[in-house]
C-alpha cells in the first residue's frame, strides 16, 4: 500500500528542514563574527499567550538595548466557534528586548494608561523625535466576537520606554483608523501611515507640524491593506504593508511620487520549522547599509495545526535581511539571518 499524502507532505518538510539546518550550519562556520549573530527561527515566541505580531523596534540609548513593542494576541484562548475573535481582542503590547537583535527575551508588557485607551490594543508604532518617546497605538474599545467595532489611534509619550502619559486621539475624520506608522520628513515635519478601513482599507498619510494636529491626505494605495511601515533606506523612501497574500512595497525618490513594486514580499510559506505561511504586518530596522524585516507569521503550516486546528491562531516573529536589487526589495527568508545592528545616530527630529 502507497504512503498516504499527509505523510508524504511531512517526510517532504521534514528532508527540507533538514537541509536548511545543514546549510545554517555551514554558514556558522564561513561567515566571519562581524557579519553579524545568527538569528534563530522562530526570533520570538510570546511566552504568554503564542500570538505575538505586529513588531515594533526600537534602541534603547538608556539600557543599550534594542526593545520591541508588538501584538499580544490570545492565540491560547480556547474558542468554540471558529468565527469568534475574541482571541484577537483584550490585548495588551508585550515587550521584548535584545543586546544583539539575533536573540530575544520577554520583558513584560507596556505600562499604558487605560484611561485614553481601551480594553484591547494594537499594533504599536514607537519613535523617538525631539529626544522624546512616541507611541501610536490602534484601540479598539471593547473585547469582541466579530470584526465589527469602532477603531482609533491613541498617541502617547514617555521618557524611557517604560512610563507612558496620554497624550490625544488622533482625528483622521474616520472611526475605523488602525496601524499607524510616523516618520520624520526630511523638509520638516512628520508624515502619519495608517489604514483606513472606511476606503477599503486603503493606505493613506495624514501631515503634521506638532505631532498633534494632523492634515490627512489622499489615498496611497488603491488596493486593500494593513500594517504599513514606511520608513528611510539607500537614498530612498520605502512603504511595505500586509496585502494578506505577501507584503506590498511601494519606493519613492521624494515621499511623494510613488511606485508599487510588482508582485510580493514573503507571499510564498518558507521551508523552516515555524516560517510555513505568509510573512504578515512587518517591521523594518535600518542599520546603516543594511536593512532586516520582522514579520509575523501564523503556525498553520505546522504539523501541530494539522492535528489541532486552534494553534493555527498561534503565531511568532520572524527576521529575515532585506536586499535592494535595481531599486527594488527583495528578501530570502529560507536564508540564515546574520542580524548586525547599529544603534541609530541621533536624530534630527
Amino acid at each position: 500500500m502507497g504512503q498516504q499524502p499527509g505523510r508524504e507532505r511531512a517526510e517532504v518538510i521534514a528532508l527540507a528542514a533538514a537541509l536548511l539546518a545543514l546549510a545554517q550550519a555551514g554558514a556558522v562556520a564561513a561567515q566571519p563574527a562581524e557579519a553579524g549573530a545568527l538569528a534563530p527561527k522562530p526570533l520570538f515566541r510570546d511566552p504568554v499567550h503564542d500570538g505575538a505580531a505586529d513588531p515594533s523596534t526600537v534602541y534603547d540609548p538608556q539600557t543599550r538595548e534594542w526593545v520591541m513593542f508588538y501584538t499580544s494576541r490570545r492565540a491560547d484562548l480556547a474558542m468554540e466557534d471558529a468565527r469568534d475573535v475574541r482571541w484577537v481582542h483584550g490585548t495588551v503590547i508585550g515587550i521584548a528586548r535584545s543586546q544583539d537583535g539575533a536573540h530575544w527575551r520577554y520583558g513584560g508588557t507596556a505600562a499604558i494608561p487605560a484611561s485614553c485607551t481601551g480594553a484591547t490594543l494594537w499594533a504599536p508604532d514607537v519613535e523617538r523625535f525631539d529626544g522624546q518617546w512616541h507611541m501610536w497605538v490602534t484601540v479598539v474599545p471593547g473585547i469582541y466576537r466579530d470584526w465589527n467595532a469602532p477603531r482609533f489611534l491613541v498617541h502617547l509619550t514617555s521618557p524611557d520606554l517604560k512610563r507612558w502619559t496620554c497624550g490625544e486621539r488622533v482625528e483622521l475624520g474616520s472611526d475605523r483608523v488602525i496601524d499607524a506608522s510616523v516618520v520624520a520628513l526630511q523638509s520638516g515635519g512628520f508624515r502619519l501611515f495608517f489604514n483606513d478601513e472606511r476606503m477599503n482599507k486603503a493606505i493613506r498619510t495624514a501631515d503634521s507640524t506638532d505631532l498633534v494636529h494632523w492634515t490627512v491626505k489622499d489615498r496611497l494605495t488603491d488596493t486593500p491593506g494593513e500594517g504599513p511601515k514606511a520608513f528611510r533606506w539607500r537614498g530612498r523612501w520605502w512603504l511595505v504593508s500586509d496585502a494578506w497574500k505577501g507584503l506590498l512595497v511601494l519606493s519613492s525618490a521624494d515621499g511623494e511620487r510613488w511606485t508599487r513594486q510588482p508582485g510580493y514580499l514573503l507571499a510564498e510559506p518558507g521551508i523552516a520549522p515555524t516560517d510555513r505561511a505568509k510573512g504578515q504586518h512587518p517591521d523594518v530596522i535600518v542599520a546603516g547599509d543594511r536593512a532586516y524585516i520582522v514579520y509575523f507569521v501564523h503556525q498553520d503550516g505546522e504539523a501541530e495545526a494539522q492535528a489541532n486546528p486552534d494553534r493555527k491562531r498561534r503565531s511568532v516573529l520572524q527576521i529575515a535581511e532585506l536586499k535592494e536589487v535595481a531599486g527594488q526589495l527583495t528578501v530570502d527568508r529560507n536564508a540564515p539571518a546574520r542580524v548586525r545592528l547599529v544603534p541609530p545616530a541621533p536624530a534630527r527630529r
